[in-house]
């Protein structure tokens, strides 16, 4: 899962992006609100944590120009401002969370999953297909045959996959999702974690299997 963190405190955005990708998500930072709104531009993301007070553009002028467009991206704010009149104008621009700083990291978290939970996903939080599952919760792919806990980026192309059954998802498309408009990551370096998987598959006794399609990308279908 990708997320936009938008927050011009240098330490506080360096602190949340280490909390956030050590929790498996991928993180693109940004220190204004008008880099906010241009990174935001390529629908991208599975949420956004967006500070208020930021430079060039605040957070609830992002909030409410994403909105006006038809985004129903999941937004959490942040701010050092407790008021009640701050937080009503913030939900009624359209956020669907709301957090004064200081605030605890597995808070955080906590709400990040709330905001960031569709109607689509089970319950439980598990991804199934053939006789594969994989855990969002505890990031483990398992079958009869045995369990794996998946790292981070492996974790999240397995959820991509799964996710999209059957539907071609390019290399560029998992480089940008998981690595970022921003990283320096070669195409080559998707081949080595399908490689990872695969074998981790494999080794599982799976009956599903990632499919590559040349110079086009990676499909997921059951062995039949």
């Amino acid at each position: 899962m990708r997320l936009l963190l938008a927050e011009d405190e240098l330490a506080l955005s360096k602190a949340l992006k280490a909390i956030l990708e050590r929790n498996n998500y991928s993180v693109d930072v940004v220190y204004d609100g008008q880099e906010a709104l241009e990174y935001l531009e390529a629908d991208n993301y599975d949420g956004v944590i967006l500070d208020i007070m930021m430079p060039k553009v605040d957070g609830i002028t992002v909030l409410k120009k994403i909105r006006s467009k038809g985004s129903l991206l999941p937004v959490l704010l942040l701010t050092a401002k407790s008021e009640v009149d701050d937080k009503v104008l913030g939900l009624d621009a359209g956020a669907n969370d709301y957090l004064t700083k200081p605030f605890h990291s597995r808070e955080l978290l906590a709400r990040i999953r709330a905001m960031t939970r569709t109607q689509a996903a089970q319950a439980n939080s598990q991804l199934r297909m053939g006789n594969v599952t994989l855990d969002r919760a505890t990031y483990e792919l398992f079958t009869a045959s045995g369990t794996y806990r998946l790292a981070n980026k492996e974790f999240q192309m397995m959820e991509m996959l799964m996710g999209n059954p059957k539907n071609l998802i390019s290399s560029q498309r998992f480089l940008e999702k998981i690595w970022g408009y921003d990283s320096e990551a070669e195409m080559n370096v998707v081949w080595v974690y399908i490689s990872y998987l695969r074998k981790k598959l494999a080794a599982l006794h799976a009956n599903i299997q990632i499919k590559a399609m040349r110079n086009a990308g990676y499909t997921l279908e059951e062995i039949l």
